[in-house]
């Protein structure tokens, strides 16, 4: 039994969801040019992945958002790969089982949404993650796929859904 839930974004919250990529990524020195942190939509994930193919979910607990992550296309890729993105969870999301259930439901969207492959972009230090990723089926590659604009990341993963 959890004592967290996961469940979709609602536009109540936007603030707390940008605040954790802004507090997290930082955390992993990933707050200069070419990394997430920078895009558009980290203001408005609400509807930012309210669009076609694209969902986005939270982690919940006591009332609280501590973590989020989602899936949409993959920029400039096949129309078969869609991407993990910004999966990024407080330092009291971590540990729980949180990033496990996160990747599955993330995982299990991405097939109903009739992707194929799942690709992911990170970056060296974030140990723990790569770990979660590899443990959930993904594998290295050694370049990066499609042209999400996120140039400073140096590691990238896809696994077939």
């Amino acid at each position: 039994m959890t004592d967290y839930l996961i469940r979709p974004i609602e536009p109540r919250d936007n603030a707390a969801v940008a605040s954790i990529i802004r507090t997290v990524m930082p955390e992993f020195g990933a707050d200069g040019p070419g990394f997430a942190i920078h895009d558009a939509e980290v203001d408005d994930m609400h509807a930012s992945y309210s669009r076609a193919r694209c969902v986005y979910f939270v982690v919940e607990r006591d009332g609280k958002v501590i973590g989020g992550g989602g899936i949409a296309p993959l920029d400039g890729g096949d129309a078969d790969v869609c991407e993990l993105r910004k999966m990024y969870f407080l330092p009291e999301a971590r540990g729980i089982g949180a990033g496990a259930s996160m990747m599955q439901r993330c995982l299990d969207a991405a097939r109903e949404l009739q992707f194929k492959r799942c690709y992911l972009e990170t970056l060296t230090g974030m140990d723990a993650a790569q770990t979660l990723y590899r443990k959930h089926g993904f594998q290295p590659i050694k370049a990066p796929m499609g042209g999400t604009g996120h140039f400073s990341c140096d590691r990238f993963f896809i696994r077939e859904l």
